[in-house]
């Protein structure tokens, strides 16, 4: 590969405090592989101290996940996608992941569309799987109107799934990968809320590098990863992030992220209200 100015790298879609030492054994590995293949200048930390947006959109970018609306939105023609993650959890189907919506556990809800003029929490209004699915899912009840008393940005799918367990939102659509880590070390979180429903499924959050990286460039990440992920020296680490493996994928195959944008704007439900 050629030479980058300080090259960056970030796993911080899954990057809970309880998946920071699990994450930096997955990227010592991934970064070793990519050295040993003459990639110059491997970044031997993942950045944690600078905003997602801000990381994906540096030019110095080597190895990065990003969330699959963001990346065909505010980030196309900036990252270039190369492998969907293989996850182990419920909800996930190969390399595509679904939203479980939850309501609280005492709540006598029992369909989505028992939830017309409740509260609903999302993380981000970028998010695909807290956003976009959501909306997807809310947009054949909605009747082209309003469906929500309210919509709140918690900031996070933790934060969403503690205002929903807390009561102070009465739903949210939790990425099912997001469910399985916190279910696995927050579990009370988790047993605060029930899941009444699925999203459609899409694509996994997708590992990116900088736009314009080579052909060759992509194989070697994409070898990388595999093999980090393959190495029984990792085991423990894999496990505690639920990976199974990864399936080579570009931009295109995020297209029905979109696809299901335009679905709920072609009911009449373009934000999620």
């Amino acid at each position: 590969m050629p030479r980058i100015a300080s090259p960056v790298a970030s796993l911080g879609m899954y990057d809970m405090p309880w998946l920071n030492r699990a994450n930096d054994a997955l990227w010592e590995q991934i970064a070793a592989r990519l050295a040993a293949a003459g990639t110059i200048d491997v970044p031997d930390r993942l950045d944690r101290h600078r905003p997602l947006l801000e990381i994906w959109r540096d030019p110095a970018l080597l190895f990065a996940q990003t969330c699959g609306y963001p990346l065909m939105t505010a980030l196309q023609g900036t990252v270039t996608p190369f492998a969907a993650p293989v996850y182990a959890w419920p909800g996930c189907e190969g390399a595509r992941h679904c939203s479980f919506i939850v309501v609280a556990a005492g709540s006598p809800v029992e369909t989505l569309a028992d939830l017309r003029g409740r509260r609903a929490a999302i993380n981000g209004p970028d998010s695909n799987s807290g956003m976009n699915l959501f909306r997807h899912a809310v947009a054949k009840l909605a009747g082209g109107g309003r469906f929500f008393s309210h919509v709140v940005t918690t900031g996070s799918h933790l934060a969403s799934l503690d205002h929903v367990a807390r009561g102070k939102a009465d739903i949210a659509a939790i990425d099912c990968v997001t469910f399985a880590l916190i279910a696995r070390h927050r579990p009370e979180l988790v047993e605060a809320v029930r899941v009444i429903g699925e999203t459609a499924k899409s694509p996994a959050l997708p590992f990116v590098t900088r736009a314009g990286a080579t052909p060759d460039e992509i194989a070697l990440l994409r070898e990388a990863v595999f093999d980090a992920i393959a190495d029984p020296g990792l085991g423990g680490a894999v496990e505690e992030l639920g990976l199974r493996g990864i399936e080579p994928v570009s931009a295109q195959d995020y297209a029905v992220v979109l696809g299901l944008e335009e679905e709920a704007v072609a009911a009449g439900y373009p934000t999620l209200v």
